[in-house]
């Protein structure tokens, strides 16, 4: 697949409540990535911090990988198939080792970035 062939609008990452309390588990659906590469990124990180919010102070990978998948969020990226990103490639690195800052910030590819008036510790 190529990012020549956006759909109409851009890329859009559709994200999923593992807590089972959305709707279909369906939290958001954020529209307007010009490349595949951007909504695949953003969909990583936003999973990366997700799994940092799981974390807590001298939990072993197991309970942190246990925490996300009963409260955390993942991402996708619609009708990217094979091409988009998928968090199952990494997640054992992701509960294996804490991410940095500039891994879990989401909110710099976030094409709403410009709509949104929060600061990114909000």
């Amino acid at each position: 697949m190529s990012d020549l062939f956006a759909p109409d609008g851009g890329w859009c990452v559709r994200i999923l409540d593992l807590s089972g309390g959305a709707q279909d588990n369906i939290v958001e659906e954020i529209g307007g990535f010009p490349t595949l590469m951007q909504a695949n990124e953003f969909a990583r990180r936003y999973v990366r911090d997700s799994v940092e919010h799981a974390r807590g102070p001298g939990m072993t990978a197991k309970e942190v990988l246990e925490t996300w998948f009963a409260f955390g969020e993942d991402a996708e990226v619609i009708g990217a198939a094979e091409d988009g990103w998928h968090s199952g490639t990494e997640l054992g690195d992701f509960v294996d080792r804490p991410a940095s800052a500039e891994e879990r910030d989401w909110r710099a590819l976030d094409p709403r970035r410009d709509e949104l008036d929060v600061e990114p510790d909000e």
